[in-house]
């Protein structure tokens, strides 16, 4: 959500889009944001090297950048965002040194699951998981280069922009 907010206030970027063997949820296309792949189709990527990085969470799902994607945006000039969770942080950092990490915190655990209830796309099982995630995610965030709390989608979008045209600007 607040990706496709700075989309409309910032347009000089890409966002990864990431390979993923969760299912789709209602609304959601095959392209935009997640490619679905099968587990066996995602573990034979692996094994080819297709990914930057990859990671299982939220209860045994994988979700994996594409090498093959950062590496086409990047040589066009255009930023790279990927949206990654700790683990694919982590693996960012050791492989592209100079790499910009921006943690996108929620307000509070509590808002955060008012967030997923909300959503209904999720069981009660995985909203637990999910929390739990978070807060071992949360502790990690001291490693990124910024924080940035989604209180307000518009005040986050914008923090988010200021942040790629001060890199931008960075000598």
């Amino acid at each position: 959500t607040v990706l496709a907010a700075l989309s409309d206030i910032d347009t000089d970027f890409a966002i990864c889009i990431t390979a993923t063997t969760r299912g789709m949820r209602p609304g959601e296309v095959e392209g935009s944001p997640y490619t679905f792949l099968t587990r066996t189709e995602f573990e034979d990527r692996i094994a080819a090297g297709d990914f930057l990085e990859f990671a299982e969470v939220n209860g045994g799902n994988l979700y994996g950048t594409p090498k093959s994607w950062v590496d086409q945006t990047l040589a066009a000039g255009t930023d790279a965002i990927l949206k990654i969770d700790v683990q694919g942080g982590k693996s960012i950092r050791s492989l592209v040194p100079d790499a910009i990490l921006v943690f996108l915190a929620p307000p509070s655990l509590d808002e955060l699951e008012a967030r997923l209830r909300s959503r209904g796309t999720e069981t009660e099982d995985a909203i637990q998981v999910r929390l739990e995630d978070a807060r071992t995610e949360i502790s990690a965030s001291m490693g990124y280069d910024y924080i940035v709390v989604n209180d307000d989608i518009a005040t986050a979008a914008d923090r988010l922009r200021c942040i790629l045209v001060a890199e931008r600007c960075r000598r």
